[in-house]
């Protein structure tokens, strides 16, 4: 049998694997206990793991690392790559708000606070990115949490931007209050509510 056989059929390499993948489309911290939990493993297997993860991330050709804090994991972008990241998040901060962008604000806006999760929900996709470019913009801010999850709503700023004196002045704010209120009582519902348009 070949090494490359022998490698994916290893359950520590598949595992491995797994955990970088969680951690990557969470876009968050996620602590060693859920962790676990979701890859069925000990405490002790997770440490192996997190090790072997590290070690893989450390080379030359990946750009991102494996950052450890108060028992919880996090995938970020390695600092000697801050240049070219930097520059990026200039150029994106100069262009007006994407439609995806608009969307997930407008979710926040009218439905929050809302954790990452349910936004992705709501959306479809992963919004990861969005929520840190809309926190960098200072136009949403993290309130609070839910569970281990982080929830987001809307800033002061978002009101200045908007020319309102508050989100109760957004158009349609009551109707799509009533909508929320009807959605979150139903969670088996597999209908999304309509996306408000700001």
């Amino acid at each position: 049998m070949s090494s490359n056989q022998n490698e994916n059929n290893n359950p520590s390499k598949a595992t491995s694997a797994a955990l970088e993948a969680i951690l990557f489309l969470h876009g968050e911290a996620v602590g060693s206990k859920k962790l676990c939990q979701l890859l069925d493993i000990t405490p002790e297997e997770l440490l192996a793991l997190t090790k072997e993860l590290k070690e893989h991330l450390a080379r030359d050709e990946r750009g991102i690392m494996l950052i450890e804090k108060d028992a919880s994991y996090l995938l970020a972008t390695k600092p000697q790559f801050a240049h070219f990241l930097e520059q990026f998040i200039k150029e994106d901060l100069k262009e007006d708000l994407s439609p995806a962008t608009v969307e997930a604000l407008s979710l926040i806006a009218y439905f929050g606070p809302l954790s990452r999760v349910q936004i992705d929900y709501l959306r479809g996709v992963n919004s990861s990115f969005i929520i840190r470019n809309l926190l960098i913009r200072g136009l949403i801010e993290r309130v609070g949490s839910k569970g281990n999850a982080y929830v987001y709503n809307v800033t002061f700023d978002f009101i200045k931007y908007m020319g309102v004196s508050s989100v109760q002045e957004l158009p349609e704010y009551e109707h799509y209050q009533t909508m929320k209120e009807t959605y979150f009582q139903q969670p088996e519902t597999t209908e999304t509510p309509i996306t408000p348009t700001l």
